[in-house]
């Protein structure tokens, strides 16, 4: 048993559901789960759909609405014809009433709550896993159409709900079948409460999405197939010569994913790791690349990837209350935990503590908190890079090579020692790319 799972734009349209649909193919006789993401860019237009709506501009969101269900019905007509595209069209047109109906009381209300916003985000799912189903069963490949959300089981945190790992491999035992020759297709991102009410696992929640099901049916490997080859040594965008690392182990792609490597989810990889279910990151655009293999543990040498994560804030606070004092700290992160805003990086020293956060949505409400223990400094426009190597930085070698390649750049933080295989720097975002080109022109193409 396997699971693939194709993100937004391996299944943006027409062409590439059909790739997507070869690819598993070829795997038909591993009893394949194909876990699909909605097409690329209807997340984000249900999100302004549902804003729209909230505002009372239900003009706006049935344009938006119209717009969603041109774009499906279009991908229909492309590839389906006679009674499969006849019964996808009635399942798409089904979708569509009931998104009419939630976008016409939000807009009543002119209120969207985070159920009633999952609930609409949902259909980005629905849709795009009705066309690959439907697409698949016309191309005469035996075809189960199955909704995540019959045993996707998680808690009520609307828009960021966790996954009940008992209650989704106890589900999955009654729900999911895959037997060889067969292909089951399922949603990425939903879930459902033990009320049945529709919830999502968060932006990138289709990878995670994957592993749970992987780890629920004891899948022999999950497949994330995505628009680059594989993990990378860093963002070819910034680094057109950048390349792919053949294999990582978990630990160094979990810090890769949570400081900025896009290709997984940071969450994604926990499922996998309790049961040593090895995961592929490969390109649906080249499926002959061999892509990167992540496993519990890799035997490797150097630096294997520099990720970046921008749009940091730095809050510093000098006491000299610290001094000597314990609980201090205990007191500072109490503020960031009642306000749900994690912190990424910490550096202290005798009188004052300072930390990077990524989320600032309560940043009002924190600093003003925090005056009462001190002096607070807030500095904008931060960028975090993270450099990742197992067993490296025990070395005062590579440190010398990282600070001798950054000698012209100013860094404003360093961590190190959380992980042992991981050394982040905050620098100014505007010098954020250029620090990358110089690390990776020292660690990769010297």
């Amino acid at each position: 048993m396997i699971v693939l799972k194709f993100g937004g734009t391996s299944v943006q349209n027409a062409t590439m559901m059909d790739r997507a649909l070869d690819i598993t193919y070829n795997r038909i006789n591993d009893a394949p789960i194909l876990v699909a993401s909605a097409m690329s860019k209807i997340t984000d237009t249900l999100i302004k759909l549902s804003a729209a709506a909230a505002d009372g501009d239900g003009d706006t969101a049935m344009a938006l609405l119209e717009e969603i269900m041109k774009r499906h019905s279009n991908v229909a007509k492309e590839f389906l014809t006679g009674s499969y595209l006849e019964e996808a069209t009635k399942r798409l047109d089904s979708y569509k009433q009931e998104l009419h109906s939630l976008v016409k009381g939000v807009t009543l209300l002119k209120e969207c709550s985070k159920r009633t916003l999952d609930t609409i985000l949902a259909f980005g799912e629905l849709l795009s896993t009705t066309l690959i189903a439907y697409r698949a069963k016309e191309r005469g490949i035996p075809t189960e159409l199955l909704d995540s959300r019959l045993f996707m089981r998680t808690d009520d945190n609307f828009t960021n709900a966790s996954p009940l790992l008992k209650e989704i491999r106890k589900l999955a035992k009654k729900y999911v079948k895959p037997v060889p020759g067969k292909l089951i297709v399922c949603q990425g991102f939903i879930g459902s409460t033990a009320e049945g009410v529709t919830t999502t696992l968060g932006r990138g929640g289709s990878d995670y999405s994957a592993t749970l099901i992987g780890a629920a049916i004891g899948a022999s490997s999950v497949e994330i197939w995505t628009d680059v080859d594989g993990i990378m040594t860093t963002d070819p965008r910034v680094i057109p010569g950048a390349h792919s690392i053949p294999e990582i182990s978990y630990q160094e792609a979990a810090e890769l994913a949570y400081f900025g490597a896009k290709v997984v989810h940071p969450s994604s990889i926990q499922p996998a790791i309790a049961l040593k279910i090895p995961v592929w990151v490969k390109n649906t655009h080249n499926p002959d690349h061999p892509g990167t293999l992540i496993l519990s543990d890799v035997e490797s040498k150097g630096l294997r990837a520099i990720a970046a994560k921008k749009s940091i804030t730095l809050i510093n606070v000098v006491s000299s209350r610290m001094l000597n004092a314990y609980g201090f700290l205990s007191k500072i992160f109490s503020i960031f935990e009642k306000y749900r805003t994690p912190v990424d990086l910490i550096a202290t020293s005798e009188v004052s503590v300072t930390m990077s956060v990524d989320n600032t949505s309560r940043l009002k409400e924190i600093t003003h908190e925090l005056q009462q223990y001190g002096e607070v400094d807030v500095r904008r426009n931060r960028a975090i890079l993270c450099l990742v190597g197992k067993n490296i930085w025990d070395e005062g070698e590579w440190f010398i090579r990282a600070f001798t390649a950054l000698r012209s750049i100013p860094v404003k933080l360093i961590s190190y020692g959380g992980s042992h295989i991981n050394l982040s720097l905050v620098v100014d975002e505007e010098n954020c790319e250029e620090a990358i080109r110089c690390l990776h022109r020292e660690f990769f193409e010297n």
